[in-house]
């Protein structure tokens, strides 16, 4: 328990990031009301890939955040016994220049592996690689339930969870935020944390604050199928896909457009081919479900994480990938919120940058 003293702390969004900031934000003591305008996960976060990716591109800004990603989550694992993750690792390939690994940021358990251990990890591979990247300390998680679990621990340390409850405005005095108008009355506030994904621009700009918050469609696809075809997390040109033990295949794909061939349950049909060309063993394969994600995209593609500029009070939390940054960033922010001790991991990501000067209006 931290030394929140009481600090009425409101969470808008309870996908699986608004879940870690009131779990976080409560383990320090804070009065914390997480507040979500439908259902727990209704947004980006139940149709996520949902994988811990700590493999960052080179000259990543967040490279440092991605980095802390994992033993943030190896933590949450042992004061949550209802977050289950899989740490399966994650074989990459196709994507990046064999033989070579990014010059920065990348974690001393991320390897370049022969097509002979690129067989040993999956045996099911038809067409495998000379050489992949495998990270072996990465996994994947379901979101929905880690965002449950997460919500419950933060019930369990006294957090009040509010869904089916949209907001309305903000009770403001001198440009400070005071507290939040929702469809259940006023919530009292000293500091109000916006976690909402791509929802944030509607309540910066109920503040006057414009944020270039961009929604970023993505599809995500399951699949019934039979058990053992797929051991580590897979990403290649022809498919990103990774298995749930009862034999669930989960796979993620780039939104196209919206052409009838293009539609997620059209792309369901077409990636399940290309798994079929990739994999020996599969007897069948049949969608479930599909459906697009939009996921928060900043408009220059690192995350928004900090004091909302231009009015007191407000703390903001957007970040693609959502899911990877969840645990780190909850432990990070809760940290300035609470005890005012600023990370140096989340310097990049500031709002101000997007009000200095040079940067385009509107």
């Amino acid at each position: 328990m931290g030394n929140g003293q009481g600090k009425r702390v409101v969470v808008i969004g309870a996908g699986i990031v608004g879940a870690s900031l009131a779990y976080h934000l409560a383990a320090k003591g804070a009065n914390v009301t997480l507040v979500e305008a439908e259902g727990i996960a209704s947004g980006v976060t139940g149709s996520s890939f949902a994988w811990i990716n700590t493999l960052p591109p080179e000259s990543d800004p967040i490279a440092q955040l991605r980095g802390a990603a994992v033993e943030a989550y190896r933590r949450l694992e042992t004061q949550l016994p209802g977050l289950k993750i899989r740490w399966t690792g994650a074989l990459s390939y196709g994507v990046i220049s064999s033989g070579a690994l990014p010059a920065s940021g990348i974690q001393s358990s991320t390897n370049v592996v022969s097509r002979s251990q690129i067989l040993d990890l999956e045996p099911n591979l038809k067409n495998p690689p000379q050489s992949a990247l495998y990270a072996a300390e990465e996994g994947a998680l379901d979101a929905v339930a880690a965002t449950h679990a997460l919500i419950a621990g933060a019930e369990a340390l006294g957090a009040k969870v509010l869904t089916q409850t949209r907001v309305l405005g903000f009770v403001t005095q001198s440009v400070k935020v005071l507290g939040v108008d929702t469809t259940m009355g006023i919530i009292d506030a000293d500091i109000v944390v916006l976690a909402a994904g791509t929802g944030i621009t509607k309540l910066t700009d109920m503040l006057e604050v414009s944020l270039p918050i961009e929604a970023s469609p993505a599809i995500f696809i399951r699949y019934k199928s039979q058990p053992n075809l797929v051991h580590t997390l897979i990403s290649s040109p022809e498919m990103e896909v990774r298995q749930s033990p009862d034999g669930t295949l989960l796979a993620a794909e780039d939104y196209l457009d919206d052409a009838m061939e293009n539609r997620p349950a059209a792309i369901a049909l077409r990636t399940a081919k290309s798994i079929q060309n990739e994999l020996h063993g599969v007897v069948s394969i049949d969608p479930e479900w599909a459906c697009v994600g939009l996921r928060p995209m900043p408009a220059d593609g690192i995350p928004i994480i900090g004091y909302l500029p231009k009015v007191g009070g407000v703390y903001v939390c957007a970040m693609h990938p959502g899911v990877t940054l969840a645990a780190i960033v909850g432990r990070l922010a809760s940290e300035e919120i609470i005890d005012a001790k600023a990370s140096s991991a989340l310097y990049p990501c500031r709002p101000d940058r997007f009000f200095q000067a040079g940067w385009p209006e509107g």
